[in-house]
């Protein structure tokens, strides 16, 4: 039902949301997950998804009834022009956040400036030149763009995690200070409006916005600090809860700036605590321990070919960060049909499309 309403589907953030950007950069090898044991279960095997199989955005996709299950093309793809760009394009880059100088250090990274600096200079304008040719008969191109596929279309931002762990948590030098984490994470709120206005600008009306995860309890967070009991880091975990009552916040202040806009946050925070705090009612027996035994050097990705788990479906992280194909679908699945508020706010992204 949700799925007639909506014209298609733009992707900007993070690992967590990139489906292949960074199998193009030429200097993004720290950042890729073009090899097994990624994609290991996904229908076209390694594909540059940080998962054992779907990430949020492919499960969310497929919910929505988008075409090709639900799979959205790569924006750094050359095939991503003219019909293919139609349903939607993925902007997102592993290693990015909303800082520019977020994931630098990882090489290259596509910053979500760059990304929607991408969407604004090559495929709205690509998008806009095709509606209006197969539209002006039927009434102005121009109008049709504007005012029917642009307003029913989601724009979908997952992103904020890396501006804490490679950021804001990063090794500091001797004599560099550590700035507050309440005005760090103010100032990092502030600039993801900025970001929102910016899409907002240039025709956006239906945002779905991901809370950060609890990032403190992953395998590279706990690793660092040697942490071998059942435990999360609290100070990370702190910094993740700040970030999504200040994201909560600005959906709620949106209006006047935004006039028209309409949100969807998926709180991913409550929804993987959830899955953490009660295992095993949702099927999972390893919530702290990677599904890849063997990491790479930076303790996130896994080895290229290296050994994984023989159950996928059993564990909630698959490396050192990102979620398992069966976590990931329950993220999209909560986001799109849940009616809890603590799940979706303040709507679910069902009702959102179907506005």
């Amino acid at each position: 039902m949700a799925a007639g309403m909506l014209e298609a589907m733009f992707v900007f953030g993070s690992s967590l949301v990139d489906n292949g950007n960074n199998n193009f950069l030429n200097g993004s090898r720290a950042v890729r997950a073009d090899y097994l044991p990624y994609g290991v279960d996904f229908p076209l095997g390694p594909t540059g998804r940080f998962s054992n199989g779907r990430n949020t955005i492919d499960a969310l996709g497929e919910l929505l009834l988008l075409p090709a299950g639900g799979r959205i093309p790569t924006f750094a793809d050359p095939a991503t022009t003219g019909r293919a760009a139609l349903r939607g394009v993925n902007f997102a880059s592993g290693g990015s956040g909303i800082l520019d100088d977020t994931g630098k250090a990882t090489g290259e990274v596509l910053s979500l400036e760059q990304q929607i600096t991408n969407f604004e200079a090559v495929t709205l304008p690509d998008l806009r030149a095709q509606l209006q040719r197969a539209n002006d008969r039927k009434m102005k191109g121009h109008d049709f763009f504007d005012r029917c596929y642009m307003p029913k279309s989601l724009f979908v931002i997952g992103t904020g995690g890396n501006d804490y762990l490679l950021n804001y948590f990063r090794p500091r030098n001797s004599g560099e200070t550590r700035p507050d984490l309440s005005d760090f994470t103010r100032a990092l709120v502030a600039r993801l409006s900025a970001h929102l206005q910016r899409l907002y600008a240039l025709g956006a009306r239906k945002f779905v916005i991901f809370s950060i995860q609890p990032i403190g309890c992953s395998p590279v967070v706990r690793a660092s600090l040697n942490v071998t009991a059942a435990a999360c880091v609290k100070p990370v975990n702190a910094a993740a809860l700040l970030f999504n009552s200040e994201l909560r916040s600005l959906v709620d202040a949106a209006g006047p700036s935004m006039p028209g806009a309409s949100f969807s946050m998926i709180d991913s925070y409550k929804i993987t605590m959830d899955v953490l705090d009660h295992p095993m009612k949702h099927g999972i027996t390893e919530t702290y321990k990677p599904c890849c035994s063997e990491m790479g050097p930076s303790g996130v990705l896994c080895r290229k070919g290296g050994p994984i788990c023989s159950d996928r479906t059993e564990y909630l992280f698959f490396d050192g960060l990102h979620p398992t194909d069966v976590v990931n679908a329950r993220i999209a699945r909560k986001g799109y049909g849940s009616a809890s508020p603590e799940e979706a706010y303040p709507i679910n992204v069902k009702k959102l499309a179907m506005l």
